[in-house]
């Protein structure tokens, strides 16, 4: 038996305790949703949609990807060995593929006439506009303005695969505004409209759909390391924004008590500065976009190096895992995470993303502390491709800095 409890209507945790997740939405979408709902949990035990969706995953996506040892990352590190979950091998350069074959499938079935999204680094806008382009569903991105300027290579990459990509405008113009605006579009045309949501947030079902297409990351890696080591490892981690690819690979090990689990928030500029994007952290339970989940008390100052990171939420189940202690929640600023991406670059011969960084900087931190027997698996969420320009900005300024 699970210790995750959580209610038929997605709230997790019980009346006696906080709760997180649920549905607090406007009344005209509440039948959208329930809708929804009823075509997941009809489909996902459906063996015709398993059929297809593993014949995609397999011959499209790629998977199975592998749980590689990274030896000479271990070796100079010293303590811990480190495997890598190679998410960043899928078609598109990341752990959103696996969701958004499996929504895309789901909203072919219910026959909509368009799909929109919306992206923060803007690696589930390009999953969403490819899957799109393979089912022939017109697609509409939203993208926060200041992410499409810093992503530019793929808002191209969108566009080439015959999405529309509309910026975000008001606030901080970056994911929180995104999805602003793509709940805005859902609620005047939820008629005809699939809203693909990209992370473990958002009100009731999207959590736990998005949470059970991302779980082939753990079960996967469980499989792979119980081949290779024979046993479980001692300690999974991955990144946390909204917190897709971290809920993917923790889940199927959070009833293993032997594993430690620890999620990687965007540490920003530094915790004490104010300017960040660790709700886990630092926030309090309160109500964003139709859920219930830890928020930060100044979502104004949200910010992370990393685009898909930037986000004042965090899923709910994620919430509800650091509330009943099941899982740590620590934090790598945008330095440290930085950092990992050159460590890694160059030790193993891998760009990882910016996101996927801040689980390589932990692992870092964490591995030199453990025996050389015990293992770590770092969910390598997506690749860093479409952060080179930035990173080059970046040292180009690290630079001009240390010769003041």
């Amino acid at each position: 038996m699970s210790m995750i409890k959580v209610s038929a209507d997605g709230v997790f945790g019980d009346q006696e305790g906080e709760q997180f997740g649920g549905t607090y939405v406007p009344q005209e979408l509440e039948l959208p949703l329930q809708k929804l709902n009823e075509a997941f949990q009809h489909y996902k035990n459906d063996e015709e949609f398993e059929r297809e969706l593993q014949y995609y995953l397999k011959e499209y996506a790629g998977r199975p990807n592998p749980l590689y040892y990274a030896e000479r990352l271990t070796k100079q590190l010293g303590g811990a060995k480190i495997y890598l979950k190679r998410e960043d091998l899928n078609h598109t350069g990341s752990h959103k593929i696996n969701n958004t074959i499996g929504q895309a499938l789901l909203a072919k079935r219910m026959n909509v006439k368009r799909i929109i999204a919306e992206t923060g680094a803007g690696q589930h806008g390009v999953a969403t506009a490819t899957v799109c382009a393979l089912l022939n569903i017109p697609c509409t991105i939203y993208m926060g303005e200041v992410d499409i300027e810093r992503q530019a290579l793929n808002v191209f990459r969108m566009q080439m695969l015959g999405a529309e990509v509309v910026a975000a405008k008001s606030g901080n113009r970056t994911l929180k505004e995104a999805v602003d605006e793509a709940l805005n579009d859902f609620s005047k045309n939820y008629e005809d409209t699939f809203y693909l949501i990209g992370s473990v947030v958002g009100p009731h079902p999207f959590p736990l759909m998005v949470r059970h297409f991302q779980s082939i990351i753990g079960r996967e890696a469980k499989q792979q390391i119980l081949e290779k080591e024979g046993r479980l490892p001692d300690l999974i981690t991955a990144c946390v924004g909204g917190g897709s690819n971290a809920m993917g690979l923790f889940y199927p090990f959070v009833d293993d008590a032997e594993v430690a689990i620890v999620g990687v928030e965007p540490g920003g500029k530094g915790i004490e500065s104010g300017i960040h994007a660790a709700p886990l952290s630092t926030g309090k339970p309160d109500i964003i976009h139709g859920f219930r989940c830890y928020v930060m008390e100044d979502a104004d100052n949200c910010h992370s190096i990393a685009a898909g990171l930037d986000y004042p939420g965090v899923g709910p189940e994620h919430s509800y895992y650091k509330y009943i202690g099941r899982a740590d929640y620590v934090t790598v600023n945008d330095e440290e995470a930085l950092d990992a991406f050159l460590k890694l670059s160059k030790t193993e011969g891998i760009i990882p993303a910016l996101e996927s960084s801040h689980a390589v900087a932990h692992a870092m931190k964490v591995a030199p502390t453990m025996q050389k027997d015990q293992i770590i698996i770092v969910s390598l969420s997506g690749r860093g491709d479409k952060d080179v320009a930035q990173v080059y900005d970046m040292l180009q300024e690290r630079s001009n800095l240390q010769h003041v």
